[in-house]
């Protein structure tokens, strides 16, 4: 399964143009002129009938000595017309090729492994080997250290160190165990150590890394809404210039007539002239835009189950972000000593490190550090000091030890505060009042006492992430709305939310206050987004308009989401906005690009087409384009290859600057606009003054 890994780490680094996507991309591309796939794209199905038009023309041209036009000339329209249409299906075949690549080495690691299936779910039960193809949905097997787990699950009883660098990359071990959000477990990934029994949430062929497959594979992507919508425009404009370009062939021939002088436009002319006024570089582009956004999102090591849910992520204008482990760093750190009358801060510091020494978690384990970064005091052993160990409870909120007849507590203000008083001392007002000073603060007071004696309050600080304040400002000036989510009290919740500069904040959520207020936010017509790992998540998850469930939370959290994030890295919901973004402004860049530019083709093309018939347009070829035939010739030669030229940027995406809407509208008009406009006019202009140097005339 490493193998697997190792493709994650290379997959973002991936060259747009590696050897082996280009080979298959070729064959893909030839095997897409079918007309039954090419009529999916309406605009380049009028390009491949035009192309068969033109080739039967050529074809009778040679033969019959007869034609609209030279045999020869009439090929060369014929041959680059069948290029717009292999470049426009290669650019499609380039981005899903990205993505098959990558499942390609998924299917090779994935295989079979020997389980052992138990019958009741208990480390003791009776068991059987049995091949991992023969598990079903609801059997529990046992894994042990150093073993592949046979396929995804929940863990429903032991804790175990799992390697999920298979499937994530990353090679630092997680602690999955039974019970809590922490419990799902994914096929493939392996036990470093300890045990699990896990009950199979999924049939052979139904697991997360087949749905992986599934997923990542360009060819089985749906069609967004906008993008149906886009289809829908590009196939509107294209009947009104077919419809336009049919009737300009009876008013050349009356023209021709009423005036007994001239040439009538002849078939192949007026094909050239249709190909290079319909929108062909979006329409050749489009498929491969949409692909790409997945393929950037499968680079972020992000999951999305359809193209749909990565549009909609760039649409997104209101974020719901958890707390804990998305704007704060995931545990409290102690960061102060307020000791009490008549105590050092020295000795506060002192008891609280002894206090903390069998506390595990990562709160103690800061109270120990910080004690001996103040104040050089070296942590000892519980054991070698005699001292007997009490541990938190959830009824005494407070933990500690007994050493030498000595009690010392730490532990919630009201929880030792009757600890104190069972011994004969009370609470010093000094002390309550520094309580209250730290929860005004945002933060979670702990109080130290030695028997009756009160030492003074320890200071517990959710630690915001450094430039997240800088993240959320760049959010509120592209319109996205941040609010926090968290099971705090509504004091602390503000004074964290105030820190991290979010514009709004849930305090004491619960699920149904979550569902809630996502419902509240899409009834006034804003589309939402928001993170989840939890059974409790799954229901805001499911309403969500971007659900990211953690690869890490439990299985209904990942059913109910329409993306799941590998890493379990509830900040990457920022990430995939950009990501969203990114794709819309890449469609609406090219498609700006792809209209705008048809522009030069008016004055290089409608001029040579129809100079025989009317002289007078010949004030128009202002590019002083050497003749009729090198013109016509230069005008869809370009537009062949700009769809080539623009491969890269539909794969890569423009590039996401944060701003709003009206400025990025500004951007590309200027940008890709007016590019638009300009470009064809060299590009044109060099090809005619290379057709007339190897002698076309």
């Amino acid at each position: 399964m490493s193998a697997t890994a190792h493709t994650h780490a290379v997959s973002a680094a991936r060259p747009l143009f590696e050897s082996k996507i280009v080979r298959r991309a070729f064959v893909d591309a030839l095997v897409a002129f079918n007309p039954r796939r090419m009529i999916r794209n309406p605009v380049m199905f009028v390009v491949e009938i035009g192309s068969a038009f033109t080739t039967v023309l050529g074809i009778d041209a040679a033969i019959s000595g007869h034609g609209d036009a030279a045999a020869g000339f009439i090929f060369a329209v014929s041959a680059w017309l069948w290029f717009t249409v292999l470049f426009a299906n290669f650019a499609e075949a380039m981005a899903e090729g990205r993505g098959k690549a990558q499942t390609d080495t998924l299917r090779a690691a994935r295989k079979d492994v020997m389980a052992r299936k138990l019958a009741a779910p208990d480390r003791g039960a009776a068991s059987e080997p049995i091949v991992s193809a023969q598990l079903r949905k609801g059997d529990w097997v046992l894994v042990e250290a150093g073993e592949l787990l046979p396929g995804d699950g929940e863990i429903v009883q032991g804790v175990a160190s799992v390697d999920e660098s298979a499937i994530t990359g990353e090679s630092a071990p997680v602690i999955r165990e039974s019970g809590g959000d922490r419990s799902a477990v994914t096929g493939g990934t392996r036990v470093l150590s300890d045990w699990i029994v896990v009950r199979m949430t999924a049939n052979p062929g139904e697991t997360f890394l087949d749905r992986m497959i599934a997923m990542v594979e360009g060819a089985k992507r749906k069609k967004t809404p906008n993008e149906i919508a886009l289809d829908i425009l590009l196939a509107g404009l294209t009947i009104v210039f077919l419809l336009a370009t049919t009737t300009l062939l009876p008013f050349s021939q009356y023209a021709v007539t009423a005036t007994g002088q001239g040439q009538a436009v002849g078939l192949t002319v007026l094909v050239a002239l249709l190909v290079c006024l319909i929108p062909t570089t979006i329409g050749g582009l489009l498929a491969a835009i949409g692909i790409a956004g997945m393929d950037r999102m499968i680079q972020a090591n992000v999951i999305a189950t359809s193209g749909r849910a990565v549009e909609a992520a760039g649409d997104v204008d209101v974020l719901l972000l958890d707390k804990t482990g998305t704007i704060t760093l995931g545990n409290r750190q102690a960061t102060q000593f307020l000791p009490a009358p008549g105590v050092t801060e020295r000795e506060l510091a002192e008891l609280a490190q002894l206090s903390s020494l069998a506390d595990e978690t990562p709160e103690g384990r800061s109270i120990v550090a910080l004690a001996e970064q103040r104040f050089q005091l070296q942590p000892g052993n519980p054991q070698s000091l005699g001292a007997t160990v009490v541990p938190f409870t959830a009824q005494t909120r407070m933990s500690g030890l007994d050493l030498n007849g000595r009690l010392v507590r730490k532990g919630a203000t009201d929880s030792v505060a009757r600890f104190v008083a069972e011994l004969g001392g009370t609470l010093p007002a000094d002390v309550r009042e520094a309580v209250d000073q730290v929860a005004r603060q945002g933060a979670t007071p702990l109080v130290v006492a030695d028997g009756a004696r009160v030492l003074g309050v320890v200071c517990l600080k959710d630690i915001v992430k450094g430039g997240i304040r800088e993240r959320f400002a760049e959010m509120r000036r592209i319109g996205i709305r941040t609010i926090m989510i968290t099971g705090d009290n509504p004091l602390t919740a503000a004074a964290i939310a105030a820190e991290a500069g979010v514009d709004d904040f849930l305090a004491e959520a619960t699920p149904e206050a979550k569902l809630a207020m996502i419902r509240f936010w899409q009834a006034k017509g804003h589309l939402v987004a928001m993170t989840g790992d939890g059974t409790n998540d799954a229901p805001a998850l499911a309403q969500a308009d971007v659900a990211v469930a953690m690869n890490s939370g439990t299985q209904a959290a990942k059913e109910a989401g329409n993306m799941v994030d590998l890493d379990s890295n509830p900040t990457k919901l920022l990430a995939i906005v950009e990501i969203g973004k990114q794709m819309l402004m890449t469609r609406g860049s090219l498609t700006t690009f792809s209209i705008a530019n048809d522009i030069a083709k008016y004055f290089a093309i409608i001029p040579a087409a129809f100079a025989a018939t009317y002289p007078a347009l010949g004030a128009l070829n202002v590019m002083h384009l050497h003749s009729p035939t090198t013109a016509i010739l230069s005008a869809v030669i370009f537009n062949a290859l700009i769809i080539v030229a623009l491969i890269p940027l539909a794969l890569r995406g423009v590039a996401y600057k944060p701003a709003p809407a009206s400025q990025l509208l500004r951007r590309n008009l200027l940008i890709y606009g007016l590019g638009g406009v300009i470009a064809p006019f060299p590009g044109i202009k060099a090809i005619d003054l290379l057709l007339t140097a190897i002698g076309v005339s």
